[in-house]
């Protein structure tokens, strides 16, 4: 069922034009995943790679029990955890992330909307774990509560929870961030 059902996303059953129409429509999403999981421009490249190399190779595997967009995601998580498990991001020391810079007009309502979403964002990146990937799933890449418990391998009300605990600590995380 895997190829058929990827085929009726394209208009083609060449695995090639699927994996590039897979690529187009989703590879934002498992870019901004891996960098979210890793907090690495260079890891998240190669997750990437991976993820859509695993993708090529496994196309057939692709039962259509969840959308596409999950399946891929949870890849995109395996292929993360395989990488930091991994003896050589064990072993090697890496730089620091470097920050790219955007140029942009530098209007007071821009700057003071840059440093808010730069506040949220980082208070968002400071909860645990399990909370920040619950949230993101949730609220970035709109995945409904049943897929992410099946991709995280927990019950709906757990996923339901760490959605809830992770709303209510980012604005006290804020609160904290302005009383500093």
């Amino acid at each position: 069922m895997g190829l058929d059902y990827l085929s009726t996303l394209s208009d083609s059953t060449d695995k090639n034009a699927i994996l590039s129409d897979l690529m187009e429509r989703y590879g934002d999403d498992v870019w901004n995943y891996a960098f979210f999981l890793t907090s690495r421009f260079d890891q998240a490249d190669d997750i990437f790679q991976d993820v859509f190399l695993k993708v090529y190779r496994s196309m057939f595997s692709f039962r259509g029990e969840s959308s596409v967009k999950t399946w891929l995601l949870a890849i995109t998580r395996n292929v993360a955890k395989d990488h930091r498990k991994s003896a050589w991001a064990r072993r090697v020391l890496l730089m620091a992330t470097i920050r790219r810079t955007e140029t942009a007009s530098s209007t007071e309502k821009e700057v003071l909307s840059r440093m808010v979403n730069g506040d949220i964002w980082k208070a968002v990146m400071d909860l645990p774990e399990k909370l920040r990937e619950a949230l993101l799933l949730y609220a970035h890449h709109q995945l409904t509560v049943p897929e992410i418990a099946s991709m995280l391998n927990i019950s709906q009300g757990t996923v339901k929870s760490r959605i809830h605990r992770a709303r209510a600590k980012v604005p006290a995380m804020l609160k904290d961030q302005l009383t500093d």
